[in-house]
């Protein structure tokens, strides 16, 4: 347990302390509006957020999704992943140099995701302007305090206008003419005998839309700069593609696209000896977690051999995303596909990579890389 006197919040640093408060939701609550600006636009995604739910509310919608997205559904969806993979190669079949993020990273996990909801992939460049919008922390200053995030919300107010504009119409088309896909699932689907209202669904499918590929994006882009600062990391996991699994799962507790989870205590607590009152906003900081000597051996060493590896990057309790099993079957396949295509594969320059904002998402924006073909 510290405390950020330049921030005035608490954080739980600890595996077992952040395990505990992520699996309390009675005592440390996902719903921060009490403490937190509020913003009219984002009301209406907040419906649907069930990100920032807790229960009873939480389970109706996250029952509903999780059906979804079943290991055995997403294995389902591997020949389709492969056949994305393949056709983003072979947009730079001819060149020697190419943005991983443009060409692979980025859309790759759109076009799965908006496919799953009925949602036409060719507005994708839409997609990852609103993306960068909400992610990418360009309206935070450097305070990060309460008055900061409420000029933030200000900023991205339009974007999240035009966000929930666009969804409303889908669903509102889906509703006239369903089809096979999540979106009309969820219009048709019943929980404890009542329907969701088209408002609860908009911030549904813009979560879904929107948060559900960012962590893919930066898993991708986190994979390969890490692999390549680890020299001979390539050649290994080419050499044995059965350690790729392990592999993903060593970068996501290297670097979890989420650092930190925000909490809200329903009640006094005490943490660490420190006595913490009602209404104050708790950091469950994942990274820290995720190298916790006490949980792992050597925490501060990238080994992709590691095994068993309990990090925290996809939460733990209620909240443990749902996504999960999607992110890695699109990280596996990614990184597999790029390793066949490419004997060599390095990033020439780091002076030409761009990072998000790390306040609000670990990953990288533009990843320049050269490449040689057999």
């Amino acid at each position: 347990m510290t405390y950020d006197e330049a921030q005035g919040q608490w954080r739980v640093v600890d595996h077992q302390g952040v395990s505990a408060v992520l699996a309390d939701p009675a005592t440390y609550s996902s719903d921060l509006t009490p403490i937190t600006p509020t913003q009219e636009d984002f009301e209406t995604f907040r419906q649907g957020n069930f990100v920032g739910m807790d229960p009873p509310e939480h389970r109706k919608l996250r029952t509903l999704v999780s059906q979804a997205f079943t290991p055995r559904v997403v294995q389902g969806l591997e020949p389709r992943i492969e056949d994305v993979c393949a056709r983003l190669l072979d947009g730079v079949a001819d060149r020697d140099r190419f943005d991983l993020v443009d060409t692979l990273a980025y859309p790759l996990p759109i076009i799965v995701i908006a496919e799953l909801l009925g949602i036409s992939a060719d507005d994708h460049r839409l997609f990852q302007e609103w993306a960068g919008t909400l992610f990418g922390g360009d309206q935070l200053g450097d305070s990060l305090d309460m008055a900061d995030l409420e000029r933030a919300l200000e900023a991205i107010a339009p974007t999240v206008r035009e966000m929930n504009g666009y969804v409303l119409d889908h669903i509102r088309r889906r509703r006239a003419r369903p089809g096979d896909d999540l979106t009309s699932r969820l219009l048709a689907a019943e929980v404890d005998g009542t329907r969701l209202a088209d408002e609860e669904i908009v911030g549904f499918v813009a979560l879904l839309l929107v948060a559900g590929h960012i962590t893919t994006t930066a898993l991708l882009g986190n994979a390969v700069v890490t692999f390549d600062g680890h020299p001979g990391t390539f050649p290994a996991l080419r050499e044995d593609p059965g350690r790729l699994p392990d592999a993903v799962e060593e970068v996501l507790r290297w670097l979890p696209p989420f650092p930190e989870l925000g909490r809200r205590t329903t009640r006094p607590v005490v943490l660490g000896g420190q006595e913490i009152p009602a209404d104050t906003l708790l950091m469950a900081h994942l990274g820290a977690a995720n190298r916790d000597p006490s949980r792992f051996t050597r925490p501060d060493v990238f080994d992709v051999a590691r095994s068993p590896n309990p990090h925290l990057t996809f939460g733990h309790g209620i909240h443990f995303c749902f996504g999960a099993p999607l992110a890695r079957l699109e990280a596996r396949i990614a990184l597999h596909m790029l390793m066949e295509r490419f004997p060599t594969f390095t990033i020439p320059s780091y002076d030409d990579v761009t990072y998000q904002n790390p306040a609000v998402l670990v990953g990288v924006r533009h990843l320049p890389v050269a490449v040689t073909r057999p």
